[in-house]
Order: structure tokens, then sequence, then C-alpha cells
């Protein structure tokens, strides 16, 4: 009878149960997996750091909604990988980690890189099991990846041993399983979506808030449909942006804040009242808003305020529900409503605030000025990723999305240093689509020896590197006596010049009128390229009615 080995299992059935992505760094004992992925068809993609590898990883499930695969040698190499457990977990992104271990007979003798690797995955995981036999490789891959994209999605893990990897069994000793279909599009209550939909026609200052569950869930043609039958004004979390076109005149996020306030009514579609929301509480919401929440998770439902009506369910399903009940509804908000108006009238005193700084051409740029360069160079098309504190949140207002799917960034965990795995991520799920890196200087240092993986694959990303000469601000001359404040760094980093080091392109700019050409020439490069943007030290975004987190 023929054999099959441990890592030709572990292949065979993640291929099988929809993978088609695996990032990571090969070593003991994991390098036979990495072989034999590549052998059934999966895509290895070789990174420069753990880290980096488990942000790509799910970034990949965010996009296609499988997930994709990160693969670590033992004990530290895990350790590293946990940063991307955390960060999807938080996100609710499918991704599985897939960890060497020392062989089993050797547990508890003090073995090479021997770690408390499960105990210590499980708590960032939905689901995370050692696998201890050969023959069960397929019943351990099939439960991980249903875990993973069944519910509310999230990461997993699995331990494999050396002995395991290494180890053979007869084929007709092997525990097949069944494929996985996609998951099942869970539909509420019918009188939920009655109670939605009056609540929302007696109110007078109605919002919604789209995030990015809406766009996981591909919902975007129900949300479309729905905001365009009842003219009720939008709001986009960070990456829920592009499931509605921000260019869309019922689009207010050029009026967040006023929106927020005094909104009396607000459907949360896929998103939470957390921090980025900043809690769904005064003085930023009024304290007498009714919520209508939709979320895929019941254990979701009246997290920091009370939901008026609690729709658990699919957003997609949910969205169709919504749109078959207007049929029999005439309801909408027209545009000459006080709460339109008021809503227009500060995003244009808003924009006017802005202007003057969009319009400066003066050396070094300002944010406001080098996004208007990149926001007309971008395109509808193009994939952009966000990192760095001023840079991503200034980007989010100036680089508007109109596809779902669209916007990766550092997200509901607030991480630095996804920046990278993403853009990689990026590029292998839609080779088609430019994929565009906006990141900040502090920001590309977490991640830009990938730089060197872009290159080697040659996947033709496109980075624009934002550089204050520091973390938040810079300084316009580093002190040379040891008096640099903690968050000063290099004054005139040259990171296009690391680019061109790896075989790509790299441009330094310096005054506004040179960028457009320096984004053009990076844009025909057939490789990936870096444009080095100088930035004033002190450039800061525009003063802000409250802060960011309260």
């Amino acid at each position: 009878m023929a054999k099959v080995t441990g890592a030709m299992l572990m292949a065979r059935s993640l291929k099988q149960q929809g993978v088609e992505f695996m990032f990571g760094i090969v070593g003991f004992p994991v390098q036979p997996i990495a072989a034999a992925a590549q052998e059934v068809g999966i895509q290895f993609i070789g990174m420069r750091n753990e880290q980096t590898a488990s942000y790509a990883a799910q970034a990949v499930g965010y996009m296609t909604g499988r997930p994709g695969a990160c693969l670590t040698v033992s004990g530290p190499g895990v350790i590293h990988g946990f940063a991307g457990l955390a960060n999807a977990k938080e996100n609710f992104w499918p991704m599985i980690l897939i960890g060497g271990a020392s062989p089993i007979y050797q547990n508890g003798m003090g073995a090479f890189q021997e770690e408390r690797q499960t105990e210590l995955a499980a708590p960032y995981c939905k689901y995370a099991h050692d696998v201890e036999l050969v023959e069960r490789i397929p019943f351990y891959v099939e439960q991980a990846v249903r875990f993973s994209i069944y519910g509310r999605p999230g990461p997993v893990y699995l331990d494999m041993p050396d002995d395991i990897i290494q180890g053979e069994v007869e084929e007709s000793d092997v525990q097949e399983m069944a494929t996985i279909p996609d998951p099942p599009r869970t539909q509420t209550m019918p009188e939920y979506i009655d109670a939605a939909l009056e609540l929302l026609e007696s109110a007078e200052r109605p919002l919604v808030i789209v995030g990015k569950g809406m766009a996981y869930s591909h919902a975007e043609d129900e949300v479309r449909a729905f905001i365009e039958r009842t003219q009720i004004p939008f709001l986009a979390s960070p990456m829920g942006k592009g499931v509605m076109d921000d260019g869309h005149p019922l689009s207010v996020g050029a009026a967040r804040s006023l929106a927020l306030k005094e909104a009396d009514v607000i459907f949360l579609m896929g998103a939470r009242l957390n921090w980025i929301m900043h809690f769904g509480q005064k003085p930023r919401f009024s304290e007498n808003v009714k919520i209508i929440q939709l979320d895929i998770a019941a254990e979701a439902m009246h997290q920091n305020v009370a939901a008026a009506v609690a729709m658990v369910g699919d957003g997609k399903a949910v969205m169709g529900q919504c749109n078959a009940a207007l049929d029999g509804r005439q309801w909408f908000y027209p545009k000459d409503t006080p709460w339109r108006v008021a809503l227009a009238k500060k995003a244009a005193a808003n924009a006017a605030t802005i202007q003057p700084q969009i319009d400066d051409d003066s050396s070094p740029f300002n944010y406001y000025r080098a996004l208007k360069d990149i926001r007309e160079w971008a395109g509808d098309n193009a994939i952009i990723i966000g990192e760095g504190a001023n840079t991503m949140d200034i980007g989010r207002t100036q680089l508007p999305n109109a596809k779902p799917r669209h916007r990766l960034d550092a997200g509901s965990y607030g991480t630095m240093g996804i920046g990278m795995g993403f853009v990689v991520a990026a590029a292998v799920v839609h080779p088609d689509k430019p994929t565009i890196s906006v990141s900040g200087d502090s920001a590309i240092g977490f991640s830009g020896m990938e730089m060197e993986t872009v290159c080697r694959l040659g996947l033709p990303v496109k980075i624009v590197v934002l550089n204050n000469g520091g973390i938040g601000k810079g300084v316009e001359v580093y002190p040379t006596d040891g008096s640099a404040a903690p968050h000063v760094l290099s004054v005139d980093a040259r990171y296009d010049k690391m680019m061109e080091a790896f075989g790509g392109k790299g441009v330094f700019v310096t005054d506004p009128k040179d960028l457009r050409k320096a984004l053009d020439d990076a844009m025909a490069f057939d490789g990936p390229a870096l444009v080095n943007v100088k930035l004033l030290p002190t450039a800061e975004r525009k003063p802000q009615e409250f802060h960011w987190h309260g």
C-alpha cells in the first residue's frame, strides 16, 4: 500500500479546504510542509518575519473569505506569529497559524525550542489543538478551517510536532473529511426587520454606520440598494469604506463629529461601538440615541449601548430582508430635510478648513498636500493599505474608496506593523489591481525588510512613505548631544535607497511640484517602487473637536 507523510497530508488537507496561500519562514521542523504545499498547488510566499507573515495570512482571509495560512518554526517562530493571531482575533478575520514543534517523544525533556505553544495560542484563537496522530491531520484541518470561517470569523492554531510532520501512514488509514462549504447565511427574525424600519421611519436625524463586517459578508449590493432607497446619510468605519462609495452624496465622512453627535437613530451595520466609534457614548453621541444593531454574533449585541433593535444574522442576508420589507413602505429622507442640510453645511465648512493645506505648495510638504496628489494618482481600483498615526488617520479622510475590501489598515487593534504583510497579501490575491501602501516613516520600520520579499517575487507594489522623521512629529535637525526626544527618528532617512538596494525603484521627493511625476514613474515601473516624501517635521492633522479615543 502507498504511504503518505504528515507534511503531505497537511498540505493536501489545506488545499481541499480552500486554503490557497501560505506565508512563512521555513526551518526546523516545517520545511517539508512548505515543500508539500507547493507540490499540491498552494502558493508559498517566503517572508522575512513571522509577524508580517501572520498579518499577510489574515489579510487573505478578509479579502477571500477563506483563511490564509501562516507557517512558522517552533518556539520563537510561533511566538512571533501570535501577533497576527491577536490582530485577527480583534478584527474577526480568518487565518490559520501552523506552528512547528519539537517531537512528541521529547516533550518535557527540554527539547530544541520546546514551548507550550497550543496552551499559549489558545487565548487568541477560536480553536487551538495539537496534531497528535498523522492519520487524523485531515480531521484537525477541517475543524480548524470550519471554526475559522463559521459564525464570527477568527484565527485558529494547529501545532505540528516534528515526528508528526515526518511520520508516515498508509493511505487507507487516513481519516478523510468532507470539504467545508461556504458558511450559511443566517437571517434574523422578520419582526426585528419591521421594528428596525419603523424606528428609522420615525427618526428625524437618522444615520447608517457601515462597518467592515458588511465588506466581509459581501453585502455591498444590498447596502447600496438600502441607502439609495431610503436616502439615509451614512458614515463608514475605516475598513467599511468602499461598501458605499466615499464620493456618494449621502456620505457624511466629512461631517463625522456632527453626524455622530446629533443622530437620533443609528443603524449600526457590521460595526462595533468600540474605541473607533467612541463607545457610542456622550459627548460624541447623544445620550438618547437609539441603536439598531446588525451583527453576525449574538454576544456582540448591546456592547456599551443597549440596542433598541438587535438583529443577529449575516450582513448580506439581513440587508436582503430589509430591502424586501421596504417594498411595502413609501418613506425616504429628502435632500432638503434640516438634518441633511446641516450635515452638508458642516461638511463644506470642514472642507474649507483644510483647503489651504491642500493648496500649500511649500517645501517640505504637509500631509494634505502630499495626499492630494496621491489621491488623484491612486484611482478607484487600487487596494490601499494605510499605516502610521497621522498618515493613516489623515489618509482615511483624504484617500477615498469606491469599492469594498479595497482598504486595509491598523484596524480594531490599532496594530502598527501590518503594512508590508498586507501589501504582500493584496498583491498575491489581486495581481490584476494596483497595490498602494501609504505609510508613515515610523510604520515602515516595523516591516521594511519585506521590501526584499516584494522585489524577490517581482510584486509590482507601490509604497509611499510620508516621512516626517518621527513618531507623530520629528525635528528639523537631529541633536548630536543625546537629547533627542523618544519620538524622534532619523532626519532625511532614505527609505527609497533601501528599495533600490533590493532591486526596486526608489524616488526621494522634497518639493510638491515633483511629486506627481514621481508617483507616475513609480506606477510605470514594472516592479516594486517606493516614493519617499519628505514632510515638514511638525506637520499634523487639522484641529479635532474631540480626542480620537474619547
